[in-house]
């Protein structure tokens, strides 16, 4: 079974204020067959520093991020109780997180390819969104200069 790149991403929201088109967005990705998602679960802590976690599975049929059941095969059960201690590690009191383990499903074939071919993956790094924009006014400011 040939499989993309795997990846998990936490994504905290100070105050809890998580925005409904964020599901959409996330709804869209697995869609297009971009993403596969694989285990997610919402963490929550409240203003004494108390964590729950809620699995997909168990939220109420009624709330937004419950459509998301209808995208996805979610319950690998990939995801276990230290991984939500350590996410919620770095949540402040009263705010929320998504822990979400993905495919890369665009990338399945040159994954596949790659490992056909003996390489390996020597570095992978996110760049954050602020350092390209810093990136890109730099380059733009520079090409004014010339």
């Amino acid at each position: 079974m040939s499989i993309g790149p795997i990846e998990y991403v936490v994504v905290g929201f100070p105050g809890n204020k998580f925005k409904g088109e964020i599901i959409p967005a996330l709804a869209e990705l697995v869609e297009n067959g971009t993403i596969r998602i694989i285990d997610l679960v919402f963490i929550l802590k409240d203003e004494e520093g108390n964590v729950a976690a809620v699995e997909l599975a168990d939220l109420d049929p009624e709330d937004e991020a419950a459509a998301m059941a209808d995208i996805s095969d979610v319950d690998a059960g990939l995801l276990n109780e230290d991984d939500i201690a350590l996410a919620a590690e770095e949540l402040e009191p009263n705010s929320s997180a998504g822990l979400l383990v993905f495919e890369n499903v665009w990338a399945t074939r040159f994954a596949e390819a790659v490992r056909n071919a003996d390489g390996r993956l020597l570095a992978n790094e996110r760049i954050p969104y602020d350092v390209v924009q810093a990136a890109l006014a730099y380059a733009a400011a520079e090409g004014e200069e010339s």
